[in-house]
């Protein structure tokens, strides 16, 4: 296999033995760039002087004995959101594109420290609010498994990176699948962490240092080591939280398969999942179990999850109101006033979202809070949850009308897009850590994955069960295309 589609840690490795230095990886990860991603847009900033630069310093470094960290000289390319000095940081926006950052986000520092040579940015959609991947800065992004379909998003050039070797390593950030889902569609690898424990600091708009409410940032990557790798490196409080503050990720208390007892849950009335997802979920239990894993089809926590979606919507559209204008706020507020109470529909509830008084948004919270007790009950009985990250494999490029207008066949009927979000909040809403990991192609050769849920701070454990998936059933594969 070619390098560029080696594990970063194998990457790594490869450097520190002299075998590749830092320098041929970058320009080898270069000239696939040049190569393929007219076709696919993923990377659409790039440093090449400074990252050549850096990586010269790296074999440098190397010369001296010196290793910058387990990433030493990897190639990375990193979601356009992250403030990278030198590089702009837009979220599509036009009004953004001369917005060069003064500093790089704490993450970047982070991920510096641990050895990368970052070179470029992946593309997103406008504000980070789509499964696909496109905005009038940048352009389209596409699936390097089919050039027609989207690469998800809002992490999709970052995925598409991974997927068509350009990179060793990336990061993203998800509110709702961000990470998960474009993982789950181009065939990589994702973490999405415990709400909280990596600072977001330069990973937001021009002004803005608070964290967002259910918005997390985490590492995407060709394995499930590389995974605990980023996560290592851009886990732990910021400086002012860490005066007094230190995280302390539990281990994995099970070392194989058959010393797990998990749940599969393959569908929902919210969020009906096509029968080519399911399989590939199917086939993957029928693994487990064949190891000696317990997997229990029948488990769930005692949450409705019709409520469990509302809430989602109503947290994820209040965290995200404060980007509303004054008059866009007034016509939303005049629109919400309007609604029928028993309109359910997903715009519906979005209007009453990013409208909605302080008191009901406590409401939102209190409930949060109490099914985050549920979960926690519920991880006392099984060690992981196994589920879906959308509806479907990815779908074809569909940019007209609003998200909820915009349909995806399932099984045969029109699905609106809007429906996949309740795999994204039935657990990210209440804080749980869930890691992606390729699990199969469906009969039309689009990769699948599967989320991997685990109890608040057990993202050890589902890296770890990811890597013993990858290792006895299967993990990432290159695309046929740019297998070369």
């Amino acid at each position: 296999m070619d390098i560029a589609f080696w594990p970063a840690k194998k990457q790594a490795a490869a450097i520190r033995n002299k075998k590749i230095s830092a320098l041929e990886l970058l320009d080898h990860c270069l000239a696939r760039v040049e190569k393929h991603d007219r076709d696919i847009n993923a990377v659409v900033v790039k440093d090449v002087d400074g990252a050549r630069k850096r990586a010269k310093e790296a074999d440098k470094a190397l010369a001296r004995g010196a290793v910058w960290g387990p990433l030493h000289g990897v190639p990375m390319t990193i979601k356009e959101s992250f403030d990278v000095v030198g590089m702009p940081t837009t979220w599509g926006l036009p009004e953004l594109k001369d917005n060069f950052p003064k500093q790089d986000a704490l993450s970047v520092t982070r991920l510096k420290q641990a050895g990368v040579t970052l070179y470029g940015k992946s593309n997103v959609p406008l504000l980070l609010s789509d499964w696909q991947s496109y905005n009038e800065v940048y352009g389209t992004t596409n699936n390097p498994w089919d050039l027609t379909r989207t690469p998800g998003g809002s992490s999709g050039g970052s995925a598409a990176s991974l997927a068509a070797g350009f990179c060793g390593i990336e990061a993203g950030s998800d509110i709702g699948a961000s990470i998960r889902n474009p993982a789950h569609y181009c065939g990589v690898f994702g973490h999405k962490p415990t709400y909280g424990i990596c600072p977001p600091r330069g990973q937001a708009l021009p002004g803005r240092v608070s964290a967002s409410d259910i918005s997390v940032i985490g590492p995407m990557a060709r394995s499930a080591a590389d995974l605990a790798i980023g996560l290592d490196a851009m886990a732990g409080p910021d400086d002012i939280e860490a005066a007094g503050m230190k995280l302390v990720l539990p281990a994995p208390k099970k070392k194989s398969l058959k010393e797990y007892k998990v749940a599969l849950m393959l569908d929902d009335p919210n969020a009906e999942v096509d029968k080519s997802v399911q399989d590939r979920l199917l086939a993957l239990a029928d693994f487990l179990r064949k190891e000696g894993a317990t997997v229990d089809e029948r488990a769930r926590p005692d949450i409705d999850t019709g409520e469990a979606m509302a809430i989602y919507v109503a947290l994820l559209r209040g965290a995200t109101s404060g980007r509303q204008t004054a008059e866009q706020y007034k016509a939303n507020l005049a629109l919400a006033e309007k609604l029928d109470p028993k309109d359910e529909s997903y715009a519906a509830r979005m209007l009453r979202a990013v409208t909605m008084p302080h008191k009901d948004w406590l409401a939102c919270n209190e409930r949060r809070h109490q099914i985050r007790l549920k979960w926690a009950e519920f991880f006392t009985q099984y060690d992981l949850l196994l589920c879906p990250t959308a509806t479907t494999a990815a779908f074809r490029q569909n940019q007209k009308g609003e998200r909820w207008e915009r349909m995806i066949p399932v099984n045969g009927k029109d699905q609106p897009s809007t429906d996949q979000l309740f795999w994204a909040g039935y657990t990210g809403a209440f804080y749980l850590p869930s890691t992606m990991a390729p699990v199969g192609l469906t009969p039309e050769g689009l990769p699948v994955g599967v989320q991997i849920v685990g109890p608040q701070y057990g993202d050890r454990s589902t890296i770890h069960f990811a890597g013993l998936i990858e290792k006895g059933y299967g993990g990432f594969v290159p695309p046929p295309s740019y297998a070369a």
